[in-house]
């Protein structure tokens, strides 16, 4: 049995003050008030909210953050880079990489990553990688699977893309329901993209595993667009569509340039959107029209993608800013719209997670109020004041992960990363 008094915490009807939690094997049993701090507890000072959720990462391209804008260029000279790095990397490689990747995510405040896997290398050696590098970090993993045939769409896959890829969809399914579950892994699947995989093959990928979560990037740039309506006279958004892709269990990762009827599409099923603002800016994609998706019924998640930064905070207040920067308009999400946002674990197959109730897991983040960031700001504000640099203890499945920027088990992450990146 665990217990953890938070000075203030983001309940699911509001925050409130002095509030006792308990936990047996992970799970929150019991959620009081108190006058009296019990003995043995583990303190948690400022404001405490559920465990953050990643709903799209890649834990590779952390080896390019800084070493990509010294031309400019674009999103697919960017690629090119990206493709460098995917080369280069082993199962052995990728463990130690991705352990670090994690445990930035870990001293963040990130409790469930969903990572978006198409670094295959012909086998699930990579993925068994990711799934021991999370278990170090101290963090729940999603490991959606992605089906990635084709080079563009009618392009062949050439180059380093061959380790994309499993040559048909039905070997890609066949490989992924090799995948095991546990108690800190959970299996989905991913369209990598509608340029990846052929319009023949949408519906198998989509239908394959019905009961998990399924991921697709979705018209992260507009030549993605073109490219698709010059093939199939289809928005990327109307052929996934077609292919019976957009359900209650689909998100759609960037959404960025959408036409009102894709959104109505998305928002109609269902179909969540997660956004990546760091990302986004990072690559010159654009900005989203997320309320307009939230509002058509699209539940919306956060991602750190090609992690340019790991803050969930930076991106949940992205993801107001950019919607301020497009219409001109303050106050597009309130703050609890953002904590939604930020602790969306449904996103990713965890629909238990994300609040701070009984039979929920145990996941606490810690956020000073007394920083020259947050000192002075509201307690149900500081989703719009506070960085990661204000995560002060980490509590994943009832366990402390990380303090003051340090993981508890693995130590100096800084150091952690120099010496993989």
């Amino acid at each position: 049995m665990k217990s953890f008094w938070c000075e203030q915490a983001w309940l699911p009807d509001g925050i409130a003050s002095r509030v006792l939690v308990r936990a047996d094997r992970g799970t929150i049993t019991s959620v009081s008030t108190v006058d009296t701090i019990p003995l043995g507890c583990e303190r948690l000072y400022g404001v405490v909210l559920p465990g953050f959720a990643n709903a799209h990462s890649h834990a590779f391209h952390r080896a390019l953050r800084g070493r990509t804008h010294s031309d400019g260029g674009t999103f697919w000279t960017w690629r090119d880079r990206m493709y460098a790095v995917a080369e280069r990397l082993t199962p052995e490689s990728y463990l130690h990489l991705a352990r670090a990747v994690y445990a930035e995510m870990a001293i963040a405040g990130v409790t469930a990553v969903g990572e978006f896997h198409y670094l295959h290398n012909g086998g699930n050696e990579m993925g068994e990688a990711l799934r021991q590098a999370a278990v170090d970090a101290g963090i729940r993993l999603t490991l959606l699977d992605a089906c990635y045939l084709a080079g563009g769409i009618g392009q062949p896959v050439t180059g380093v893309q061959e380790r994309f890829s499993d040559g048909t969809g039905e070997r890609w399914a066949a490989r992924v329901a090799e995948l095991r579950e546990d108690g800190n892994t959970r299996v989905g699947a991913a369209i990598h993209s509608v340029r990846a995989v052929p319009r023949e093959t949408l519906s198998l990928v989509a239908g394959a595993f019905p009961d998990r979560p399924l991921h697709v990037h979705l018209s992260e740039q507009p030549a993605e667009n073109e490219a698709c309506l010059a093939a199939y006279g289809l928005t990327p958004t109307e052929l996934l569509h077609e292919a019976g892709a957009l359900t209650a269990r689909t998100t759609a990762v960037h959404a960025t340039h959408l036409s009102t009827k894709d959104i109505g599409l998305l928002g109609s099923a269902g179909t969540g959107a997660c956004f990546c603002p760091t990302t986004e800016a990072d690559l010159a994609d654009g900005i989203g029209p997320a309320r307009e998706l939230r509002d058509a019924g699209s539940p919306l998640s956060l991602g750190s993608d090609q992690h340019a930064v790991i803050d969930p905070l930076l991106e949940a207040r992205g993801l107001e800013h950019g919607e301020r920067l497009r219409t001109g308009e303050r106050g597009r999400f309130t703050p609890a719209d953002l904590v939604a946002a930020l602790t969306n674990h449904a996103a990713v197959g965890w629909p238990e997670a994300g609040r701070i109730e009984v039979g929920a897991p145990a996941d606490l983040v810690a956020i000073g109020l007394d920083s020259v960031r947050t000192t002075g700001c509201a307690a149900d504000q500081v989703v719009l004041a506070a960085t990661a640099s204000d995560v002060a203890v980490v509590v994943s499945g009832g366990k402390v992960v990380a303090r003051n920027g340090v993981h508890e088990t693995l130590g100096d992450v800084g150091k952690l990363l120099k010496a993989v990146v």
